[in-house]
């Protein structure tokens, strides 16, 4: 059966609806944050860990997050992250020193690893062995058109002023949270406990025995120091001090880079289910690659566009593999652990990445920073071209044994 003909269930719809909403929140936000930090008086250092404090709390909060899955279910567990990290946004507005500001964006992270993981636990129980990418794709497609469309409104809404992104996104998290709520009012999939389904949870310690998840991890960890931490911290910055430019040009810059990933969303998911998630991520990782290291050497705001609009279709063949693996190696099971692993991991490359990146700014400058990010990226594409495709796990392989 041909992936796209694969029924989905209306849980997928569901996430990708509150997915949507908080992409278009945090697409305003985003190129907001550095610049907002610089205001006052903090070096790129410090401005970039404001996205790491976020990310750090994610890897925190990770476990708990795990946890509650288990025991109240996704809806529950989505429901609350998505509030504590409106109410942690909304604060922010009005933050009136550094120091406030990144303790709210760090407890914001909490409620972040809560309603993400509940998201990811919930879309790969329920995603069809035919359809994984291609949920995935989907999935991927909806915060991608909110992260396209959020720098546009992001124009608009900076010009009241730096702080009023964060209401804005505030409001788009209470809509989530709402959405999220009302349609899994009745689902089985996402109520948790003897509702859950039968099937037993699969240990982190046998998914580690897996190649193919353990590459996982390492690709991951590289794929959020670059696209969660770098872009969204050093990119601005960049565009601040070398082009002179504000947040709104910042804005202009990420969206070319979900216009890039937004072009290849849907056929990568497919290619992903037909030719195989190999493949697609050992290209994408060389795209990607390739797209930061050129990116210090763009002359002007029209060249870094035409650099990140690229790296954004290279990262349009990664995200839904990389997903699309995590579900290979589930294989429709529970398994909280499993996905808070691949979380920290992704989260942990967002913490490191804009603070070591923001240090060799500082010290070296933005060339040797994206020069570290290219060399990850070539890691990444190396475990990959080691480990046979994930679609070929045989499902008792991954499972502990009896």
């Amino acid at each position: 059966m041909r992936p796209e003909r694969v029924r989905l269930p209306f849980e997928v719809w569901a996430l990708v609806a509150g997915g949507f909403s908080v992409a278009l929140g945090y697409g305003v936000v985003a190129p907001a944050l550095p610049q907002f930090a610089l205001e006052f008086g903090v070096g790129a250092f410090a401005a970039s860990a404001i996205v790491s404090a976020f990310a750090l709390m994610r890897i925190v909060g990770a476990p708990l997050a795990g946890w509650v899955v288990g025991r109240l279910g996704e809806r529950f567990t989505y429901t609350t992250g998505i509030l504590i990290v409106a109410a942690s946004t909304g604060a922010a507005a009005f933050a009136a020193s550094y120091a406030q500001l990144i303790v709210l964006r760090g407890l914001g992270g909490i409620g972040s690893a809560l309603f993400s993981i509940a998201a990811t636990a919930l879309l790969v129980k329920v995603s069809p062995p035919d359809a994984r990418a291609r949920v995935a794709s989907l999935n991927a497609a909806g915060f991608l058109l909110g992260n396209l469309l959020g720098p546009v409104f992001g124009g608009l809404v900076a010009a009241f002023g730096i702080r009023a992104p964060f209401v804005f996104y505030f409001l788009t998290l209470l809509a989530a949270a709402i959405i999220v709520a009302v349609a899994l009012r009745r689902s089985a999939f996402a109520a948790g406990g003897a509702k859950g389904g039968s099937e037993p949870s699969l240990p982190l310690s046998a998914a580690l025995r897996v190649p193919q998840y353990r590459s996982l991890l390492l690709s991951v960890f590289v794929f959020g120091w670059a696209s969660y931490g770098v872009r969204i911290s050093v990119i601005p910055i960049f565009v601040a001090l070398v082009f002179h430019g504000d947040a709104a040009q910042a804005a202009w810059v990420l969206a070319a880079y979900a216009a890039g990933n937004a072009i290849l969303i849907f056929p990568s998911g497919r290619w992903s289910d037909t030719v195989g998630r190999k493949p697609m991520l050992i290209v994408g990782m060389a795209v990607l690659a390739l797209a930061y290291l050129a990116f210090p050497a763009s002359p002007a705001t029209w060249a870094a566009l035409a650099v990140m609009f690229v790296a954004g279709a290279g990262s349009s063949l990664v995200n839904p593999g990389q997903q699309a693996v995590l579900a290979d190696v589930l294989a429709q099971r529970p398994g909280g652990n499993v996905v808070a692993a691949y979380s920290m991991m992704s989260d942990l490359g967002g913490v490191l990445g804009p603070l070591i990146a923001g240090a060799v700014v500082d010290f070296a400058g933005f060339g040797w920073a994206f020069a570290l990010t290219a060399a990850m990226l070539a890691i990444a594409m190396l475990a990959w071209i080691a480990v046979p495709d994930s679609r070929r796990i045989s499902i008792g392989a991954a499972r502990p044994a009896s």
